[in-house]
């Protein structure tokens, strides 16, 4: 007999990793890209064979590397982190073709059967448009009360 929501959950499952609309990428401990999904394709602009097997740091504007590998490492070694409960990463991000985009995030520790850490997986939202909305409306704000003092 098939259990229906085991198949519900497979189908689910296939159509979240499979959609475009946000990008989910998974690595390794050693931050090695392992799965990237159509959102990854659309959002960075690699296929999923130029990135898998690739380093975190092709998305990783270079700036802002070593504060990640921090994070990163102490997120393996202590299986803790504050961006999977509720608080969302917003950070620059890096495409194929050199423009730095805005993306907000959250992860998800991936553990092995023993519960001890091994990658992690980010879902992430080209959120550029809206930061440079906003950003440009802080920027009439300041010039505004500028003019008014």
């Amino acid at each position: 007999m098939v259990n229906l929501s085991t198949v519900f959950a497979e189908v689910l499952a296939e159509a979240v990793l499979s959609a475009r609309s946000d990008a989910i990428v998974a690595a390794d401990a050693k931050g090695v890209i392992r799965f990237w999904n159509p959102g990854a394709e659309r959002i960075f602009g690699y296929s999923r064979d130029e990135a898998l097997g690739q380093s975190l740091d092709r998305i990783i504007p270079e700036r802002l590397r070593q504060r990640h590998w921090d994070g990163f490492v102490r997120v393996m070694a202590t299986g803790q982190s504050r961006y999977g409960e509720s608080d969302v990463l917003a950070v620059p991000a890096l495409r194929k073709d050199g423009t730095t985009i805005s993306v907000e995030f959250t992860i998800v520790l991936l553990r092995d059967q023993a519960g001890a850490p091994i990658g992690i997986a980010a879902i992430m939202r080209d959120v550029t448009k809206r930061f440079e909305e906003t950003r440009a409306l802080r920027r009439r704000l300041a010039e505004a009360e500028k003019r008014s003092d």
